[in-house]
C-alpha cells in the first residue's frame, strides 16, 4: 500500500502530472497477456506485488507504473489514503467480484481485526449486507461491532458453524469471506447454507485442508478463491470509498524510522486495523 505525492512522470504517460495526490494500486501486471487485456489483471500469469515480488513502498521514493496510480480520494489524510489500496481492493473482489454479494446477504468474516476482513466488514456496511464477524478477543469483536458487525463470536467459546446458523435461524450465511485457510475450512463449510459462497485470499491458518466433496456438491457450495482485483475493481472501489466516505482503519502511525516498532506491534497479532508509516514531506 501507499499514498504519496507524483514527483515525476514518465514519457507518454496522460493522466498524471508532478504534484498530484495519489493512492497507488500494489498489484502489477503485464498488461499484454490474455487475461490483461480481458480487464482480469490480477488472474495474469506474470502478477506481482509491491513489497513481495517487487521493490516496496516503505521509502522516500518509489517507482510504480502509471497504470497503478489513480486520485487520492480527498476525504482521507495521508495515513488513511495508504492504508487503502491492499485490504480493500482484497476484499471488494472477494465479495462483489467472484461471491457477488448482494444487499440484503449476510456475510461471515473469520478473523476480525485484519485489514482484509476489516475492509470486508466496512463494504458489508456501506452496501447494505449483515456481517456476522469472529475473533478470539472479546476487545476486537467489540471495535467491530462499533464499525457495524451485527454480531461477534468468540471462536474460543463458540462453535462458530452452529452460531452463525443460530443467527440466521437455521439457514446458514450466504456468504464466507476467509483469510485464514485451513484452519477455518470446515467451520466455513458448515456455516454456508446450500448454494452459498465461499471465498478465500489467505493461508495463515495452513494451506492445506481436507474437505468433503460430497458436501461441496450436493449443497451447491461454490469454493472460490481470489486475490487483489482487476483495474476496474480497484476504480470502483475506489469510486465507492469517495461516495461512502468510507475511512479505513488504522491501528497506529508511525515514522519510517520506526518501522521495527510498527513490524513488532503487527507480528504481535494485538493490532486492529493497518499500521501506516510516515515519510517526511522534505
Amino acid at each position: 500500500d501507499a499514498a504519496g505525492v507524483v514527483e515525476r512522470i514518465g514519457p507518454g504517460v496522460v493522466g498524471l502530472a508532478a504534484g498530484q495526490e495519489v493512492v497507488v494500486n500494489p498489484g502489477v501486471s503485464c498488461m499484454r497477456c490474455e487475461w490483461c487485456l480481458r480487464g482480469r489483471q490480477s488472474e495474469c500469469p506474470e502478477f506481482k506485488l509491491l513489497g513481495f515480488q517487487l521493490e516496496g513502498t516503505c521509502a522516500e521514493y518509489a517507482v510504480v507504473p502509471a497504470a497503478n496510480v489513480a486520485s487520492k480520494p480527498p476525504h482521507l489524510d495521508w495515513p488513511q489514503a495508504a492504508a487503502l489500496s491492499l485490504a480493500h481492493l482484497t476484499a471488494w473482489r472477494m465479495l462483489f467480484s467472484r461471491a457477488g454479494l448482494q444487499a440484503g446477504e449476510t456475510v461471515l468474516i473469520h478473523g476480525i481485526g485484519g485489514g482484509v476482513a476489516l475492509a470486508a466488514l466496512q463494504w458489508c456496511v456501506a452496501t447494505g449486507a449483515t456481517a456476522l464477524v469472529t475473533s478470539s478477543s472479546k476487545e476486537k469483536l467489540e471495535k467491530a461491532a462499533r464499525l457495524g458487525a451485527a454480531h461477534g463470536i468468540d471462536y474460543r467459546t463458540a462453535d462458530v458453524a452452529a452460531e452463525a446458523r443460530r443467527r440466521t435461524g437455521g439457514r446458514g450465511v450466504d456468504v464466507v469471506l476467509d483469510t485464514a485457510g485451513a484452519a477455518t475450512l470446515g467451520a466455513s463449510m458448515a456455516a454456508v447454507r446450500r448454494g452459498g459462497r465461499i471465498v478465500t485470499c489467505g493461508v495463515t491458518g495452513g494451506a492445506k485442508a481436507e474437505i468433503d466433496l460430497q458436501q461441496l456438491y450436493w449443497n451447491h457450495i461454490g469454493l472460490l478463491g481470489s486475490t487483489m482485483g482487476s483495474q476496474e475493481d480497484y476504480r470502483r472501489m475506489l469510486r465507492l470509498a469517495e461516495q461512502a466516505r468510507l475511512v479505513p482503519v488504522v491501528d497506529g502511525v508511525f515514522p519510517l524510522g520506526e518501522y521495527r516498532r510498527a513490524a513488532e506491534r503487527m507480528e504481535s497479532g494485538a493490532q486492529f486495523g493497518k499500521l501506516a508509516l510516515t515519510v517526511s514531506a522534505e
